[in-house]
């Protein structure tokens, strides 16, 4: 029997749900039925909207997809406009103030507080200069991912950006792959660092050569299968296939077909394309796309390059495109460090102005939640480096504030269990003022995830954060799972959970403990992935202590419980929520 899901989408779903959000905005919150609320939040998302937590009813997170994170000229100060006037909240973030945009993981942008009624407002302004919502969640195809400088690196093996431009055209709003039976997450890397992190996609373009017709082709091997959501995570599998340029869009086609066709409809917790590839393996999944799914005959795989994969190796190499870089053509690209991926609009607003000014208004979006400014000509790339902004966005940043990651967190999201970007600033911050980075270390990934969902992608972290709730002194308070480890490049492998529930605000003792074991025994030349993996995973248990130190965590408490964590009454019962549209609360005296 098909899940509760299938049966909301077989009613609506896809494209028709515009129709119905815009009817819904022009009526208000309360013209959407209550016992409705499920089936129509679930049908928003195909528009890159999901309803937010208890407590902060009638308001929306917004998805906007930025293939291969490129924003064009223009984009960027519109997205600001539209955080500046849409997404302010009854409260302000402590620590970024109101109105911001979240740059994500996959290379797209998150914006919150969004009203139902003023949504065809933002659509207008988007869609003005080319950006859009559609797809940027949903059973559907997702934001295409890649390396953020596609056409713009100068050692790149093949320009990936017209392959995952096709790729957006061909299947954003594309009726036949409307309704699959959960995400489908893709990627398509060209340069030979592999940072477009196929191995953790549904189904993963990597570059590759192959002698056809007596002469060595440049294009692409396929994987399929990878992803880190619940505590299963998967690494993508090759297929055996080979395609060119020009045949990737068929190929991608057929796959996203066959899991239409063979995906889990019935148990959505298996109706990712892993859990297939599981049950059939890879030639069983070859064989069907051959005979099913494709005209002609598929191509064998070539020769890949994932033994010159570099990006989040734990060797050392920036893969993170922060940092000064020249292009092709003789210009330059900056990549800005972004803490946990999150700046206020004015920043935002400046950033723009400042890549028309110096550059070409081109803006890149990286997946590891930073910005690249490109185009920048070499004889004013010294003034552009000076601009104060570049103070708070830095193209050189301490490894502690360069390497932190955070998700969503409480703030917003109904399946984190704790708090999130705040507190991954404040360790950050923490750990640059009181901890000694170890010599020949430049590069430390801390990644914290809310939950087991892996927004923050933390199983490929040097240190892996996964939200718990724990008791301490008799109270409960926020915690984490500790894993360590894990990372992509060459050997690509999932960090070990060797920590269980450790009080929060004993985390950043606990990493100042281990770097100096690491420190004290490594061998030489040693990374710090490396380390970790030459013990089994029963000596990484206890290999350093949990302990409190100056750090002060003030998200202790349990702020799922809260309607807003950093509301001074944080209390469900003082939620201004649901709001008429009009800055007014329902609920309100006034």
């Amino acid at each position: 029997m098909p899940s509760k899901v299938e049966g909301w989408k077989s009613e609506t779903y896809g494209n028709e749900v515009r129709d119905r959000l815009l009817e819904f905005a022009e009526e208000g919150w309360d013209s959407i039925p209550e016992d409705e609320h499920d089936a129509w939040f679930e049908r928003f998302k195909w528009w890159g909207l999901y309803h937010q937590r208890k407590g902060q009813e009638s308001y929306f997170m917004m998805r906007i997809g930025t293939p291969n994170g490129v924003l064009k000229p223009g984009q960027l100060e519109v997205v600001a406009d539209v955080a500046d006037e849409y997404a302010r909240g009854p409260v302000d973030n402590p620590e970024f103030g109101a109105a911001v945009c979240d740059w994500t993981t996959r290379q797209s942008i998150q914006l919150h507080w969004i009203k139902l009624e003023d949504i065809p407002e933002i659509w207008e302004q988007l869609e003005s200069v080319g950006l859009s919502t559609q797809q940027a969640c949903g059973d559907s195809w997702r934001n295409i991912v890649g390396c953020p400088v596609a056409g713009k690196d100068t050692n790149e093996f093949i320009d990936a950006w017209p392959v995952a431009e096709e790729l957006n055209e061909r299947f954003k709003g594309n009726e036949e792959h409307t309704n699959l039976p959960r995400k489908w997450k893709v990627s398509v890397t060209g340069c030979s660092e592999g940072c477009g992190q196929g191995d953790i996609n549904d189904l993963a373009f990597e570059p590759a050569t192959k002698e056809l017709g007596g002469e060595e082709v440049k294009g692409f091997n396929v994987r399929v299968g990878g992803g880190l959501a619940r505590k299963e995570p998967r690494l993508s599998r090759s297929i055996d296939v080979f395609v060119t340029p020009d045949e990737a869009a068929d190929v991608a086609a057929a796959c996203s077909a066959l899991f239409r066709e063979h995906g889990d409809r019935e148990d959505r917790f298996n109706a990712r394309i892993k859990f297939l590839i599981d049950e059939w393996g890879t030639e069983k999944f070859r064989r069907v796309l051959d005979e099913e799914f494709v005209d002609g005959e598929l191509k064998t795989a070539g020769e890949d390059l994932r033994d010159q994969y570099t990006y989040n190796a734990g060797h050392g190499e920036h893969g993170d495109h922060v940092g000064v870089h020249e292009q092709p053509d003789g210009n330059y690209y900056v990549g800005l460090s972004v803490l946990v991926g999150r700046m206020g609009a004015e920043d935002t607003r400046e950033l723009a102005h400042l890549a028309d000014e110096y550059g070409s208004g081109e803006v890149r979006i990286t997946q590891r939640q930073n910005l690249i400014v490109t185009d920048i000509p070499e004889e004013d790339l010294d003034a552009f480096l000076d601009e104060p902004l570049l103070e708070e966005y830095s193209p050189d940043p301490h490894p502690f504030m360069r390497g932190s990651i955070a998700c969503t967190g409480t703030e917003y999201c109904s399946l984190s269990i704790v708090e999130t970007k705040n507190r991954m600033v404040r360790y950050a911050r923490w750990l640059k003022n009181n901890v000694e980075v170890p010599s020949g270390v430049e590069d430390f990934h801390i990644h914290l995830s809310g939950c087991t969902a892996s927004c923050a992608q933390p199983q490929i972290a040097d240190i892996s954060l996964r939200g718990m709730k724990t008791r301490k002194d008799g109270e409960p308070v926020e915690a984490f799972d500790v894993g360590l480890g894990g990372g992509l490049g060459e050997n690509p492998q999932f960090a070990d959970w060797v920590e269980m529930r450790v009080a929060a605000d004993e985390i950043p003792g606990y990493v100042e403990n281990l770097l100096a074991v690491y420190e004290q025994r490594r061998e030489e030349g040693e990374s710090f992935r490396e380390f970790i993996a030459r013990h089994e995973e029963d000596d990484l248990t206890g290999l350093a202590e949990p302990e409190e130190t100056t750090y002060e965590d003030p998200y202790m408490h349990n702020t799922k419980m809260t309607w807003y964590p950093y509301a001074d009454e944080d209390d469900m019962s003082a939620s201004p929520a649901p709001t008429d549209g009009q800055g007014q609360s329902l609920t309100s005296d006034d």
